[in-house]
């Protein structure tokens, strides 16, 4: 059964960074892309940033690029989001997911293993 764990989640003020941790257990995590999504009180999940099993793809919404990076340590079966330059309007519970889609899948529907989530809050 592959596991998902997200770490790293806080309170931070505007321009203030974060890093998000994310480890995978229970597969191959090699074999997976890895995405960030997120979820806003009220809004819909969102897709944040995703980056490709080889970790030569690296995707990322508008909103975010330029202040978040996605990386991966495979030997680690670690994925992270570094977020800088962090606003309130990043507030949200942060998942990684996992996919076996090749690339670097950016809708929910491509994503098959969940992590239950870790809260970020951006004060203004």
């Amino acid at each position: 059964q592959v596991q998902l764990v997200e770490s790293g989640g806080g309170l931070v003020q505007t321009g203030g960074f974060l890093r998000l941790s994310c480890v995978v257990s229970g597969g191959t995590f090699s074999d997976y892309a890895m995405g960030w999504f997120r979820q806003a009180p009220g809004k819909e999940r969102e897709f944040v940033a995703a980056i490709s099993w080889t970790e030569l793809n690296l995707y990322y919404r508008t909103s975010v690029k330029g202040r978040f990076t996605i990386s991966r340590d495979n030997a680690k079966n670690t994925v992270y989001l570094l977020m800088t330059s962090l606003k309130p309007e990043d507030t949200a519970t942060y998942y990684c997911a996992a996919s076996l889609v090749r690339g670097t899948p950016n809708e929910e529907k491509d994503y098959h293993y969940w992590g239950q989530g870790t809260q970020v809050a951006v004060s203004s």
